[in-house]
């Protein structure tokens, strides 16, 4: 990436052009506001830096009446931040700056030095401190405007300044003789101000501007180059497959939030990566599960069939009688398994719609008991009917409310030692009724089987003494059903108890 399109860069020459340009503003602001307020000569007023210049310069020329005064000037007086000139009596004008002189400053000068020349040539040798050197232009000083008109000259005495008050020409005698005046407007002009302060002011700036880059750089622009730094390493991290990469999220700024936000997304996507994982993996047992059920019925029949077909062997009517009763049992078996595996992917699924009625629970206890009665009769297992008041209703599916019981009534008949009861109970619950059918089985179902219990094809024959185990898609089918009607279902067991109980709620989803 070039570097001008990088971010970092952008906002350091923005913030570093912004900084230049408030310098220049407030050096510029601050030579107007000097020249405005007339400060540029603190400690003394112009009038009397006019009179120190010219005893200066007149014991310069007292002591050597052909010194370079131009020079002179300049060499001591350059560094002044506050401006003058110097008229000679033969017209000859010396500044010590560069700025311009107005000219009804100059005409105020020239007119004195004329004044001074129209004198009698007894009163020459006075020193022209009179009346008519303070007052020399109708209406007094403060009423100069280089007309004779009155009022202070627009834009000032000296360059633009804006003077609000009259300059005083200050005489340089020399020998009784008027050899010139200095003049100091009240207000040193914005363009010599500005020159004379431009290099301090640009010193200042440029080390202003270069620190306020380096602890800009190194306070705003550090820290937030490497959390974003971070936070693209975690991107690129997880882009790669790396599902634990996360950003640092400290404080509470926008590169926390984007960090946070991230770090949700990642979440996000390593729990969905997860969820396939695990449905990818149900997915492969599932199918092995199918095989393995399917399998075993197909490999009976097949191996059965084979044998009643060898030509070379003779079987009995009783022999072939039974492997042609083997071979229905195993056929009926497949049957019922695959019913059983498209009966819960219909459920599963959302197939099929419940025809949902008010349902009398003890009908559905009554075809529960007659539909097990022979099993219960062989197993040595007796059925008992509970109802408590308030639950002798219930909102659902009637065909399916009744298989679901019917399963799990099988279940415990499968697993109830003999002698013992099986009970079947309803009861009142918050928002609902819950039916519950109860065995006895001597060792329960281990803890560590509960939580797998509805799974597909889960068999826990290991916990729980009894005879031949089902398919495994009974409590599966059961849970599905409870679902489907908007309720739960759960098991506690412990030895000589196993309860599972449905809750269904008084108005059910269709």
């Amino acid at each position: 990436m070039n570097w001008y399109r990088s971010l970092y860069w952008r906002i350091a020459l923005g913030v570093v052009g912004f900084l230049a340009a408030m310098l220049i503003v407030q050096a510029v602001l601050f030579v107007w506001a000097v020249s405005q307020s007339g400060r540029s000569l603190p400690g003394q007023s112009p009038g009397r830096l006019a009179q120190t210049v010219a005893l200066d310069l007149a014991s310069v020329l007292e002591r050597d009446p052909r010194v370079d005064l131009a020079r002179y000037v300049h060499d001591q007086y350059a560094q002044y931040t506050h401006p003058f000139f110097v008229m000679l009596a033969d017209g000859t004008v010396i500044t010590s700056g560069s700025s311009t002189i107005e000219d009804p400053l100059r005409d105020m000068a020239r007119m004195t030095l004329l004044r001074w020349a129209e004198r009698p040539p007894g009163r020459r040798g006075e020193r022209p401190d009179g009346p008519r050197f303070e007052r020399p232009f109708p209406g007094g000083p403060d009423a100069f405007d280089g007309t004779g008109r009155g009022g202070p000259p627009p834009g000032g005495f000296f360059g633009r300044s804006g003077g609000e008050r009259f300059a005083r020409p200050s005489p340089i005698m020399v020998g009784g003789k008027l050899a010139g005046v200095v003049v100091v407007p009240p207000q040193a002009p914005f363009g010599f101000l500005l020159g004379r302060f431009a290099p301090m002011l640009a010193l200042v700036a440029a080390g202003v501007l270069i620190v306020g880059t380096v602890l800009t750089s190194v306070m705003i622009f550090g820290p937030a180059r490497r959390r974003l730094r971070s936070l693209e390493t975690a991107a690129r991290k997880l882009g790669a497959g790396d599902l634990s990469a996360r950003a640092p999220d400290r404080g509470g700024d926008e590169i926390a939030a984007v960090a946070s936000a991230f770090n949700a997304m990642a979440n996000d996507l390593s729990a969905r990566a997860e969820a396939l994982a695990e449905s990818d993996r149900v997915r492969r047992q599932l199918l092995a599960d199918v095989s393995h059920e399917l399998t075993t019925p197909v490999t009976a029949m097949r191996g059965y069939l084979e044998t009643l077909t060898m030509p070379e062997l003779t079987l009995d009517e009783a022999t072939r009688g039974r492997y042609l009763t083997i071979i229905s049992d195993e056929t009926n078996r497949l049957e019922r398994l695959i019913g059983e595996l498209l009966d819960l992917a219909r459920l599963e699924g959302g197939g099929g719609s419940l025809q949902v009625e008010r349902v009398p629970i003890a009908d559905l206890f009554d075809r529960v008991v007659a539909r097990h009665e022979r099993a219960t009769q062989s197993a040595g297992v007796t059925m008992q009917m509970s109802i408590a008041p308030g639950a002798e209703h219930v909102a659902g599916d009637r065909d399916r409310l009744e298989q679901a019981l019917q399963n799990l009534a099988a279940n415990a008949i499968r697993y109830a030692p003999r002698d013992s009861a099986l009970r079947l109970s309803a009861r009142p619950v918050d928002g609902g009724v819950a039916l519950a059918v109860e065995d006895e089985g001597a060792e329960g179902i281990a803890a560590e089987h509960l939580p797998h219990i509805f799974d597909r094809f889960y068999k826990a024959d290991a916990s729980r003494v009894g005879v031949k185990g089902g398919s495994g898609l009974g409590l599966s089918i059961v849970k599905a059903i409870v679902e489907r009607h908007g309720g739960r279902i759960s098991v506690t067991s412990r030895p000589s108890r196993t309860v599972f109980e449905m809750v269904l709620p008084e108005r059910t989803l269709g």
